[in-house]
């Protein structure tokens, strides 16, 4: 039962992102909160409140019907024009720096609440506006709901107004690279606190676990895993790295006993497969977001080496945290047991992929090369080193970027600058 209570709680998690959740949860609880206050009318509240406090109770009916239809019509203007400002920078986001950033965009939850607070004021006054009958007197009147829906409305008008700022704070280059690695820091520091130096049994020998489904995998439920491994006396080895794309009937995970089928179908639930990319799940995202931005950056049709250069500031702490974890993420049990081993992608393939596409579009401009290679000298130099050969990588791609600096350099000046730079760390 425990672990169908984590699997289902992970999957609401998953639906939060989504940019519908929200919204419609909210609207649902705008169509209750209108039977609530349609079953309190019956019961004579308006009349008891008009009585005791009549300041609370709108108790002329055209100046009720005028106010709700002019709320409806105001609020679908309103709820077009957000979606629309939504569309846009989502559109814009794509355009001049990333596609992969957009999962993150989607699921920003202030939006979210914003277009929900919008669909629930709506649906309210649709249902007060049903519930006035048409020759009622103000004691049939539902005069404290049409209260309430001016209250509301005065709340969509502020919220309307912060979107607006909002939006236009979402949409500056900055404010989205802060975004994605605060959010990486968060995951990272989160691995590193409970990551464990002990050592893994050899896993060669062991049961091979096929994948019965294909997809990208982003992300994995832990603590089901472990439920299961404990509840049945196995170790697992976890085979594919998050963000690989996982096709049928390719190896998922090793196990050290022989399960049986039902136990292998709970063991693949456990995985998450989606197209869906956020940084929440996967910190290795931030990396390739950040980069991506860079490269995009320095595009000929952009030209923006100040945003580049904000960029590799990002990837240079986010690298100093990274040089803090293991390259394999273990896993123990209550006991202190190990019973996961995690593969994940390699210091070294991690720093090659993110240089690889810097020195590639970045190579001919000497002011962003020498913000490179101030970054690896910085991370050279740290003292967090979990692995030697973190070092050594590092050298090998500050070898690899002076390399291609100096083919692409035509000023003697820029690659005197850059050889010295070389020789002086």
């Amino acid at each position: 039962m425990k672990r169908y209570i984590s699997s289902t709680l992970s999957y609401i998690f998953k639906l939060e992102s989504k940019i519908a959740f929200y919204p419609s949860v909210l609207s649902l609880v705008g169509l209750l909160f209108a039977f609530i206050m349609f079953y309190l009318e019956s019961k004579g509240i308006s009349k008891y409140l008009l009585e005791n406090a009549p300041v609370l109770v709108v108790n002329d009916t055209e100046t009720a019907r005028n106010l709700l239809t002019t709320f409806i019509a105001g609020l679908i203007s309103i709820m077009v024009f957000s979606f629309s400002m939504v569309m846009i920078l989502l559109n814009q986001a794509s355009s001049n720096f990333s596609p992969r950033i957009l999962p993150g965009l989607i699921s920003n939850r202030r939006h979210q609440i914003i277009l929900g607070v919008y669909n629930f004021t709506l649906l309210y006054c649709i249902f007060t506006l049903v519930s006035i009958e048409p020759d009622g007197n103000k004691y049939q009147l539902p005069g404290f709901s049409v209260l309430l829906a001016i209250f509301a409305m005065t709340c969509c008008l502020a919220a309307f107004i912060y979107f607006i700022h909002s939006i236009s704070q979402e949409i500056q280059v900055n404010n989205i690279m802060d975004r994605i690695f605060e959010t990486a820091k968060c995951r990272l520091q989160i691995l590193i606190e409970s990551q464990s130096n002990t050592d893994f049994e050899d896993t060669s020998d062991w049961n091979v676990i096929y994948s019965n489904t294909s997809g990208y995998f982003q992300d994995l439920n832990i603590n089901a895993l472990k439920d299961i491994s404990h509840s049945k006396n196995f170790k697992l080895e976890i085979m594919p790295i998050k963000g690989r794309y996982v096709l049928k009937g390719l190896p998922l995970a090793k196990s050290s006993e022989k399960l049986d089928d039902d136990v292998i179908e709970e063991v693949c639930s456990a995985f998450h497969f989606s197209r869906s990319e956020l940084v929440e799940d996967n910190y290795l995202l931030a990396f390739k977001q950040i980069s991506e931005i860079a490269v995009k950056a320095m595009s000929p049709g952009i030209n923006d080496p100040g945003t580049a250069i904000n960029a590799i500031d990002y990837l240079t702490e986010l690298f100093a945290i990274r040089l803090q974890k293991y390259d394999t993420n273990i896993v123990c049990d209550s006991d202190e047991v190990p019973v996961l081993k995690i593969n994940s992608v390699d210091f070294k393939d991690l720093l090659f992929q993110v240089m690889a596409a810097l020195r590639t579009y970045c190579k001919h401009d000497v002011i962003i090369v020498q913000k490179l290679v101030l970054m690896l000298n910085f991370l050279k130099t740290r003292e967090e080193f979990k692995i030697e050969s973190y070092k050594t990588a590092i050298e090998q791609e500050l070898n690899n970027l002076v390399e291609d600096a100096t083919e692409s350099l035509k000023n003697e000046a820029d690659i005197k600058l850059v050889k010295q730079m070389l020789i002086h760390t």
